[in-house]
């Protein structure tokens, strides 16, 4: 068998294949005799048809099967042989004809990584945004907590104010003809909610419980009735019950509803979730600013074999996400091609920055021993209130390893980085200004 490889790019080769006459003879002759024993024409009982005929009547079965083995049987050795280091599958493009005594031809294409040489990551300038607690954020949070256990209770007062939730029933006109879907009994109706058409629940401020009156308003003209769109309309209403949303205080056995054991230890569990959850995205969003250094620093062609993985990954990613929530890509108005399509350019420079950090790891000789492995499965194995050997135990495969190690060692690489880079600190406000002025700089 000879092999001949040619680079089509930095990511891609062609493979062609010449397979020894004596290999292709060997498997006819073998495929023949099978397709023989159970061969039936007429006139002959079944694997007592000559094998003439044979040839002449299943000639066609016998190329299919044999050209197919032999592909099968060589284009692993050919890549081995010709020294490539092939990621995903071959892609077989074209092949020859199949004829007794000769030698059969096939080509395959293979993509292949980018030679990583002359990265340029030293000087590296990136900008970090300083940490700032702030209060307001847990009060707030405290505060939607409590308005989860929110009450609606009747009051004494009898005329109706922004916010109070009402009962009413009502009928709408227009001229003097009810039209149809405009009434409803015992109908609940947050004032000031903005759920009914512009101006009704404005008039309603100040109307009496147990009042009858009327409110005039105008349908929208883009209405999605298109029988009162732009109509003017009067509503017949009466209000029955006129209720506030009462807000209760956050006491130490109300904490205790929410998991904590007191008031304070409430607002100390939601600060430590803040302060954790801030921190972590100040560090993401730098690392970030990194990746999309590198990338503008080293511009390399990816190979697509790759950037379908990198898609692929993303997109269970995403759609475990929304189940969770009980919705789908479906609901969202898109699909997995629309997916594909819209984060390919995402997925491309995810690829390159991978491939960027396993060049520098290589260059800097940053690399993972047992002991940091062993390390990150205790804290897997914390984080998951999961016995170590279970963790352990997941981790054993093969590729669950090498998954794992490549993780380490990227995030190494990137501490590395850092390290080495001058890190400017400015306030959230400042970052911010910096990105609105950002576009106006570009001009």
């Amino acid at each position: 068998m000879n092999t001949q490889v040619e680079d089509l790019s930095s990511v891609k080769k062609k493979i062609s294949v010449e397979v020894d006459a004596a290999q292709v003879n060997q498997e006819i002759t073998a495929v023949y005799a099978k397709i023989a024993r159970n061969a039936k024409l007429k006139g002959f009982r079944q694997g007592k048809v000559p094998m003439r005929l044979v040839k002449q009547y299943y000639a066609e079965q016998m190329e299919h099967e044999v050209v197919g083995k032999l592909i099968n049987d060589t284009y692993f050795k050919a890549i081995t042989d010709s020294e490539v280091a092939a990621i995903g599958e071959p892609a077989i493009q074209k092949s020859g004809e199949l004829v007794e005594d000769k030698v059969f031809t096939y080509e395959f294409y293979v993509d292949v990584k980018p030679k990583i040489e002359n990265l340029a990551y030293s000087g590296l300038s990136l900008k970090k945004e300083i940490y700032a607690f702030d209060d307001s954020v847990v009060d707030t949070q405290i505060a939607q907590m409590l308005d989860s256990r929110t009450q609606k209770e009747a009051v004494k007062r009898d005329d109706v104010q922004n916010g109070d939730f009402v009962t009413l029933d009502f009928e709408g006109f227009v001229g003097a003809e009810a039209f149809a879907g405009g009434a409803a009994q015992d109908h609940e109706l947050e004032i000031g909610s903005g759920s009914f058409i512009p101006g009704f629940e404005d008039q309603l401020v100040g109307m009496k419980r147990g009042e009858e009156g009327e409110v005039k308003v105008t349908f929208p003209a883009d209405y999605g009735n298109d029988e009162l769109a732009g109509k003017e309309a009067t509503f017949k209403v009466k209000i029955s019950e006129i209720k506030e949303k009462t807000v209760p205080e956050l006491t130490d056995e109300l904490a205790q509803e929410f998991g904590a054991e007191s008031a304070a230890d409430l607002r100390a569990k939601i600060s430590e979730n803040y302060d954790r959850q801030e921190k972590q995205r100040i560090e993401e969003e730098l690392k970030e600013r990194l990746m999309a250094q590198l990338v503008e620093r080293n511009s390399m062609e990816v190979p697509e074999t790759m950037v379908a993985g990198q898609l692929d990954f993303m997109l269970q990613n995403i759609k475990g996400r929304l189940k969770s929530q009980g919705m789908s890509l479906e609901m969202m108005g898109m699909n997995e091609e629309a997916f594909r399509a819209m984060y390919r350019d995402t997925a491309v420079k995810q690829v390159q920055g991978s491939l960027i950090l396993e060049g520098v790891g290589s260059a800097e000789n940053i690399s993972v021993d047992e002991g940091e492995i062993d390390a990150r499965l205790e804290e897997i194995a914390e984080m998951a209130n999961a016995p170590l050997e279970d963790v352990k135990k997941y981790y054993s495969s093969e590729d669950k390893k090498e998954g794992l190690l490549a993780q380490i060692e990227e995030e190494k690489v990137i501490a590395y980085l850092l390290g080495q880079a001058d890190i400017q600190e400015l306030t959230k406000e400042e970052l911010d200004k910096e990105k609105q002025d950002a576009p106006e700089e570009q001009e």
